[in-house]
């Protein structure tokens, strides 16, 4: 049994939803993985009468396709769909049968749109939280484009393959054979990068906003939900929404919920910001702020927005470490996710470059996946809460090497070593390893406003206790500004802050 009661239990309740017959196409060997997917199969079939089955030979072995009677898909699952892959395989089956994809209509007429044959293959782990969204994404593309085809091809399944194209971290998208893309995405992102995107000069023919928001993440999302409940028009600018949290796994200290993931997070605040009545400008970047008798914010595809009240809550970003090799090699041996990228890295040598909580947390996540893992750290001592460096310390295969400097990433066309400096004695150091994961803190994302908002050294906006910045009416919230501490519950009650202070000053004003 591949499914345990719990989960079958929810999964008879999905199948329930299910519209018409499909088929499932399956490609099977006399592997270990063959025999797990046979046995998921067995089971669904047991589970729902709509679901048929059919021995097919497809490109991929152990593979199988869901698809419409009489109608191939598109959708193919290349390995077994459980772990983070499991929802993306029943809104698989929901979709094929017929039942809507959760879309805007705006979005779907563009996919139906797309013209010419795409070909995507997607190479995931099962433990990674970011590879779903772009698993779910194109396949939804799949089910209503006829032009369009997916393969999740699950990366631990198809070694030899991963390695043959050097796909180093997760999720990789291939597009009729060609590198496409790396890291998530959402649909919006995937068209847009196709080409397809919704004509953008209507923003600038928006009427003036009460108050406008940029950025998407809770801080953001929190300000946009607290000015819309005042019953001002109210908008929100978001490069992506959800922020940096859909880039963050685990998350227990949100309080009154004991455990959480930042995918799943970053869609409930987007669809309680959804709940109000609130202009959402997604994958939209902002450019240039000024003054004048209204704010004036302006996006990178040129567009103006004016606004009576501004909230800055752009949020912030991995820091790199920016030495040589670093850029070069990313997604070829340098990673920042080790929940996403850790488990192609089973059996090699690699670096964590950090020794705060979050470098000390995934030096421990990786050491059950990697041959040796080395943490190196630029103080005298880690940073670390004690508990995780007791824990850190108790591992065999982890070495831990204080007051090194680093200094550069080697290899050729992918990662093959680091160099560092001793800082305590001048002496330079090399290591062979595969792979080094950044994890060196944040920086937060204020370029765009030099010259206009006040900051400190860090870069961080300078705010007061109702989230005031120096320009009137341009308010701040989240991990952006000078707070002390950078936390999700912190970012919500900034975002809160500063939106009760807008509402404040547009009465005073």
């Amino acid at each position: 049994m591949i499914l345990d009661a719990e989960i079958k239990a929810q999964l008879a309740q999905y199948l329930q939803l299910m519209e018409n017959d499909i088929v499932l196409k399956v490609s099977a060997g006399d592997d270990q993985v063959s025999r797990d997917m046979l046995a998921l199969v067995d089971e669904l079939t047991t589970m729902s009468s709509k679901i048929k089955v059919e021995k097919t030979t497809l490109e991929r072995t152990p593979s199988f396709s869901v698809n419409r009677i009489g109608e191939e898909t598109g959708v193919v699952f290349a390995g077994v769909p459980l772990g983070h892959e499991f929802t993306s395989f029943v809104l698989a089956l929901l979709q094929v049968s017929g039942r809507p994809p959760k879309v805007d209509q705006a979005v779907i007429e563009q996919i139906k749109n797309l013209k010419g044959t795409y070909r995507f293959e997607t190479y995931v782990s099962l433990t990674c939280h970011n590879c779903p969204d772009v698993v779910q994404a194109l396949n939804v593309m799949s089910v209503l484009n006829p032009n369009v085809s997916h393969t999740m091809i699950d990366g631990a399944a198809f070694k030899e393959e991963v390695e043959q194209k050097d796909v180093m971290a997760v999720p990789t998208v291939f597009l009729n054979g060609e590198p496409f893309a790396s890291g998530r995405m959402s649909l919006e992102e995937i068209l847009a990068k196709l080409g397809s995107t919704p004509d953008a000069s209507t923003f600038g023919n928006k009427d003036p906003f009460d108050v406008l928001v940029i950025g998407g993440g809770p801080a953001g999302a929190t300000a946009a939900i607290y000015a819309a409940r005042k019953g001002i028009r109210t908008g929100i600018v978001a490069e992506r929404f959800g922020g940096q949290i859909l880039d963050t796994l685990g998350i227990e200290n949100f309080i009154s919920v004991k455990y959480t993931e930042g995918p799943k997070l970053a869609a409930s605040l987007e669809e309680h910001v959804k709940h109000y009545n609130v202009d959402i400008m997604n994958l939209q970047r902002a450019k240039r702020l000024e003054k004048k008798e209204l704010i004036e914010v302006e996006l990178e595809n040129g567009a103006i927005l004016k606004s009576k009240a501004v909230i800055i809550a752009t949020g912030a970003r991995w820091r790199n470490l920016g030495v040589p090799g670093e850029a070069e090699f990313k997604n070829k041996g340098v990673a920042y996710c080790p929940h996403c990228d850790g488990p192609l890295f089973e059996g090699k040598h690699v670096a964590v470059i950090g020794g705060g909580n979050s470098g000390v947390e995934a030096a421990i996540d990786l050491a059950g996946i990697a041959k040796h893992v080395t943490v190196l750290e630029f103080a005298p001592e880690l940073k670390a809460d004690a508990v995780l460096q007791d824990r850190l310390y108790s591992l065999p295969n982890v070495t831990v090497i204080k007051n090194a400097q680093t200094k550069e990433i080697t290899g050729t066309d992918k990662v093959n070593g680091i160099t560092y400096i001793d800082r305590a004695t001048g002496e330079e150091h090399h290591i062979e390893l595969q792979g080094v994961f950044v994890q060196i803190g944040l920086v937060p994302n204020t370029e765009w406003l030099e010259g206009t908002v006040e900051r400190n050294r860090f870069g961080e906006i300078i705010v007061d206790k109702r989230g005031a910045t120096n320009v009137p009416g341009v308010f701040a919230a989240g991990d952006c500004t000078d707070s002390a501490y950078k936390q999700i519950i912190i970012s919500m009650g900034s975002g809160a802050t500063a939106s009760l202070g807008a509402f404040d000053y547009l009465i005073r004003n």
